[in-house]
């Protein structure tokens, strides 16, 4: 049997993967629905065995379909470098970096590096989304990315990594809220989960990780309104709605125009070291490396 794969098709089927969704898949790829589906179709049948589970809640994929995305990555990432190295003696083509990172990295310390690097370099596009450390680091191994920034709390196993920054989690709320502690003093993430609290929407890394020491310390975080960003959050805080949590550089920033208590959180989780983390720097296309050089300015 002999098999001819289209790239299109095998990109179509990364993003239906990662995504969960043929839907979702289909969107990343800029193929309407019906194209999206029926590339898929054509592929399986092509391959001749069923590559993805379809279920309630979206697909994954078999074991065949792990097989076929597996060397579908290493295609896709093939064909970067050589794209990448054609790059350096014709102009208009393309580069493409894949970068995942956890919340406070994507907010906070990102934007601007990447915001120079992007002017310097027209001819690269970044795909830029945000994952829990645990899942950026995952999918860095998995090849599913070219580029993360996470907290060095996780599994970094099969990976090389660079220190990035120091993050700090801190609490804020309208002045005269009783943190307990004492005035100033650091207050644990357990005393504040009996507080109604401001939030980053359901979806977001940071929601995910506080939640998650929410339930691990016996307690349910009271979300009374989620929002879309810090300086929102901040804002929220400030009028009294509840507690928020937040990096420290967000926290400072709104306190200097805004209402609005500061205390550190007295948790060791709360003081994080992000890192910058890639499966081999060395291997990475030229236009990848440059990112980081700029992200480590």
């Amino acid at each position: 049997m002999t098999l001819r794969f289209d790239l299109v098709d095998l990109q179509l089927f990364v993003h239906v993967v990662e995504a969960g969704s043929i839907t979702a898949g289909s969107a990343r790829a800029h193929l309407a629905l019906a194209s999206g589906s029926a590339r898929i179709a054509h592929l399986e049948d092509a391959c001749g065995v069923a590559l993805l589970a379809r279920g309630p809640r979206g697909v994954s994929a078999t074991p065949a379909g792990e097989v076929l995305l597996r060397h579908a990555r290493a295609v896709l990432g093939q064909l970067d470098r050589l794209r990448d190295e054609l790059g350096e003696h014709a102009a208009g083509l393309k580069g493409q970096v894949r970068l995942l990172c956890n919340t406070a990295a994507l907010y906070e310390y990102v934007p601007d590096a990447l915001a120079a690097f992007m002017a310097r370099h027209p001819h690269v596009d970044v795909d830029l989304e945000e994952r829990t450390s645990a899942d950026v680091a995952r999918a860095l191994r998995e090849g599913a990315a070219d580029l993360g920034i996470l907290a060095d709390g996780v599994d970094l196993s099969q990976l090389q990594t660079i220190p990035f920054r120091t993050d700090r989690l801190v609490a804020v709320a309208a002045p005269g809220l009783a943190f307990g502690g004492g005035e100033g003093r650091p207050v644990t993430f357990a005393r504040l989960a009996d507080f109604d609290h401001v939030t980053l929407a359901g979806d977001t890394a940071l929601f995910r990780h506080l939640d998650d020491q929410a339930r691990r310390s016996g307690r349910t975080l009271r979300a009374r309104v989620r929002l879309r960003s810090f300086d929102a959050v901040c804002r929220m805080a400030a009028s009294g709605v509840g507690v928020a949590i937040v990096p420290e550089p967000a926290a400072r920033r709104a306190a200097a125009v805004m209402p609005l208590t500061v205390v550190a959180l007295a948790d060791a989780w709360a003081l994080r070291h992000l890192v910058l983390a890639a499966r081999g720097f060395a291997d990475l296309p030229r236009h990848a490396r440059q990112l980081v050089a700029e992200l480590r300015r």
